[in-house]
């Protein structure tokens, strides 16, 4: 066998290269490229600014009705240039924090035992079902007769219009941890206390935290509520005044301003929670 023979003998196979994976937006729960999926977001914003700035300065929609994007912004300096809207964003997000916290504080624990026991699910779910329906609304002239006219008040509207919806979603977090889980406790000889605090809640947390970032939003959409009687200052306060005026740019800028300041503390929850809790991306 000659040289040639053998060098054609052993030459190893040519592999083809790799075929380039063709992107698919619309594939059911399939990633795609992560600049897709920003400027996805992006182009869409977009596309609804240049629509606003067609109708407002093409003249098809009168200012009273929409005021242009430039009229809006101005408005925006000028209350960041005389401190008002510094000032009403600092007592906002003080309500905001102190009433979405107290709500946090007990639907925590009352969540873990209703998604636990069912006696205490059958004991409290119909009266907070019923409660979560009301219309919050309706009930701040009794929130000013049980609390005054302070900020005692704007705590009792921001509470009852964030705990009802927050205790539950809490308790469907926790029944998403597996029984075998708790099985595996009692195995070990773990008391109740100990599974709750030592399997539970650990496996429940990111939900848990989820449900965190989904119910300080809605706080931030009870505020102009909270506001809404009695109130000195505050940005939903601000929008309010401006209602009586007509004030249209006034009220366009303190909604968007509120959007603002509640998509940042929705990205600070989904940055901490990614960060918390890196197992999650690979189940």
């Amino acid at each position: 066998m000659n040289s040639q023979s053998v060098s054609e003998t052993t030459a190893l196979p040519v592999v083809p290269p790799p075929r380039k994976r063709r992107v698919r937006l619309f594939a059911l729960r399939e990633d795609i490229p992560r600049p897709v999926y920003i400027f996805a977001g992006i182009g869409f914003i977009a596309l609804v600014l240049i629509a606003w700035s067609i109708a407002t300065y093409g003249g098809y929609i009168s200012d009273l009705f929409l005021p242009t994007p430039g009229a809006v912004i101005n408005e925006g300096i000028e209350q960041y240039r005389d401190g008002i809207l510094v000032g009403d964003a600092k007592v906002s997000i003080y309500r905001i924090v102190v009433g979405w916290g107290i709500a946090t504080l007990f639907a925590v624990p009352i969540g873990l035992l209703m998604g636990n026991f069912k006696f205490i699910e059958g004991l409290l779910e119909p009266f907070i079902d019923i409660v979560r329906y009301m219309p919050v609304v309706a009930l701040v002239p009794l929130t000013i007769l049980w609390a005054g006219i302070g900020d005692q008040q704007k705590f009792v509207i921001l509470f009852i219009g964030t705990f009802f919806q927050e205790v539950l979603l809490i308790m469907d977090n926790v029944k998403t941890v597996p029984q075998d889980l708790i099985r595996v406790g009692y195995t070990l000889g773990m008391s109740r206390l100990e599974i709750l605090r030592g399997i539970i809640l650990p496996a429940a947390l990111p939900g848990i935290w989820d449900t965190f970032r989904i119910t300080l939003g809605w706080t931030w959409t009870y505020l102009v509520v909270a506001e809404l009687v009695a109130a000195r200052n505050g940005l939903g306060r601000r929008i309010m005044e401006a209602q009586r005026y007509l004030a249209t740019e006034q009220i366009i800028f303190g909604i968007l301003f509120i959007g603002l300041l509640g998509i940042v503390t929705d990205y600070f929850f989904k940055i901490t929670g990614a960060y918390l809790f890196k197992w999650t991306k690979e189940r």
